[in-house]
């Protein structure tokens, strides 16, 4: 046999640019199409000749669909396979770009993005399975610090960019180019997955339909919808609140619960979130982060087209230095796999960009806008990459395909309430005072999660673990089989550090309640 070349080998590893870049491509679509439309807003409301507020049921949608697909996907790729599950999700994706490239009227473009986010819900779960799985497979208690760092810039630094590339393709293209960005993207990633992802293993034969209806839990699928969608219109008839809606949601939540707990595997898994209370201040702070970083994609962006006088070119690129610091941030952190650290500078340049943004007018200079994206963008490197790998260290490896789902259904809770933040602040008119308004719900959201993080003693410990398994200087010549057994121990010590010790937090069980044992 002859030997493989150093790039035979980089493509063919466990871990190769061949098995990574489909996965990196197909997680992007997710965050590039919620922040792509941003720019198009306000030209969409021209064109179908409505209110520029009714155009933020475009976002919500986007978002409600992702809140319940992204679990189910995760549930669905631990069960079928995540090659199948991140197949099928950019096949829907492609659908719903032509249908929004075509649609004429406001109904048709919502369909459109109710197929887009529950298509590219299945990148992330899908990806995060494979990459446990191959992790699994090779031997390593972790993957390499490179390839959730790569997930981390494909949710970060994307999310950033989407603002600029939609200014530019709605500024000369029209904003059916929003819709239709999609067709390509998809054409090449499934190219990708199709040829680099390994197979699936054939699930098992005979299933009945209820049996599968019972291990994804499709009754607790259809609760939390219900749930989430009547939620939704609750804040969205903001400040003139439906109190029917809200009291179906809230019925709709305690049915959830019961359901849940009786359920013999749950879609949401209340116990290991009661259990894992550092998983749940994870998602938690996640959700409470990307809310603020929401409002400033969508509500700022608003602002300075309706009110700064920007074109969607322009506003777009105001945003670019957003997406560029927060790449720039997001690599070098996720080397080395980071989490406390990143995680306080996340809430302090929060806290700052929000203070910052209370002395922005219309008449500030447009570097005054750059000066607050920049500091944003130090907020999105750094959360994606700490949370992240919180999630990693925190999740049963059993169920990472959900976790990693549900991590993202709090990121979309925190969207869902930014669109509606901005709705209310805009209701009358987008002005400044109502800019102000959102700086200052800013600010206490920065303010919480700034002592969230400080007093979360279990990410010094995760922080502490994950960096013994972690090579100082991982250069392209390291060897990821020399890493294999210090990742494995350091792992299984961060998880028995953080399930250990201290109160108020219990034990973090591995295994659901009633089954018996921990994980070891």
């Amino acid at each position: 046999m002859t030997a493989k070349t150093g790039s035979q080998q980089r493509a063919a590893g466990p871990f190769g640019w061949r098995t990574v870049t489909p996965l990196v491509m197909g997680s992007a679509l997710n965050p590039v199409n919620s922040s792509l439309i941003a720019t198009a807003l306000v030209p969409i409301a021209a064109a179908l000749h409505i209110p520029v507020g009714r155009t933020a049921i475009l976002v919500s949608s986007l978002y409600l669909a992702c809140a319940i697909a992204q679990p189910t996907a995760g549930k669905l790729a631990e069960e079928f396979g995540p090659r199948r599950i991140f197949l099928a999700g950019i096949v829907l994706v492609l659908l719903g770009g032509v249908v929004g490239g075509l649609g004429h009227n406001l109904t048709v473009l919502v369909v459109a993005r109710v197929l887009i986010g529950a298509g590219t819900s299945g990148g992330y779960p899908s990806a995060m399975v494979i990459i446990r799985r191959r992790s699994h497979q090779a031997g390593l208690g972790e993957p390499p610090g490179s390839v959730l760092g790569s997930l981390a810039i494909a949710g970060s630094a994307t999310v950033a960019i989407g603002p600029p590339i939609g200014g530019l393709l709605v500024g000369g293209l029209g904003w059916r180019s929003a819709f239709l960005l999609n067709v390509p993207l998809t054409a090449v990633a499934l190219a990708m997955a199709l040829a680099w992802i390994p197979r699936d293993e054939q699930p098992a034969a005979g299933r009945r339909i209820a049996e599968v209806a019972t291990r994804i839990d499709l009754g607790g699928i259809a609760l939390f919808g219900g749930m989430l969608a009547a939620l939704l219109v609750f804040l969205m008839s903001l400040p003139r609140p439906g109190w029917v809606a809200l009291a179906i949601s809230a019925v709709l939540a305690a049915l959830l619960v019961a359901w849940e707990l009786r359920a013999a595997r749950p879609f949401i898994d209340l116990r290991l979130l009661a259990s894992a209370r550092a998983l749940t201040r994870t998602y938690l702070r996640l959700g409470l982060t990307l809310l603020g970083v929401y409002v400033v994609l969508y509500g700022i962006t608003q602002w300075m087209e309706a009110a700064r006088g920007l074109s969607p070119e322009q506003a777009g690129l105001v945003l670019l230095p957003l997406g560029a610091v927060a790449a720039f941030v997001s690599y070098p952190v996720s080397r080395r796999n980071l989490v406390r650290g990143p995680l306080i500078a996340c809430a302090f340049f929060m806290l700052l960009a929000s203070v910052a943004a209370l002395f922005i007018t219309g008449h500030s200079p447009v570097i005054a806008l750059v000066g607050v994206m920049v500091l944003f963008g130090v907020v999105v490197g750094t959360t994606s990459v700490g949370n992240q790998t919180a999630l990693y260290l925190q999740s049963p490896p059993e169920n990472v395909g959900t976790a990693s789902g549900l991590s993202r259904t709090f990121g979309y809770i925190g969207s869902i309430a930014s669109a509606t933040i901005t709705s209310i602040v805009f209701h009358a008119r987008v002005s400044d005072a109502g800019l102000h308004d959102m700086a200052l719900i800013l600010v206490g959201v920065a303010a919480v999660v700034l002592l969230m993080t400080l007093l979360d003693r279990q990410l010094s410990r995760g922080s502490k673990a994950l960096s013994s398994a972690t090579p100082s200087s991982p250069g392209p010549k390291k060897d990821v089989a020399q890493a294999s057994g210090r990742g494995e121990r350091a792992v299984r010590t961060a998880v028995a550090t953080t399930s250990a010790g201290t109160r108020p937090d219990p034990p973090v069980r591995w295994r659901k309640a009633g089954q018996g044992g921990t994980r070891d």
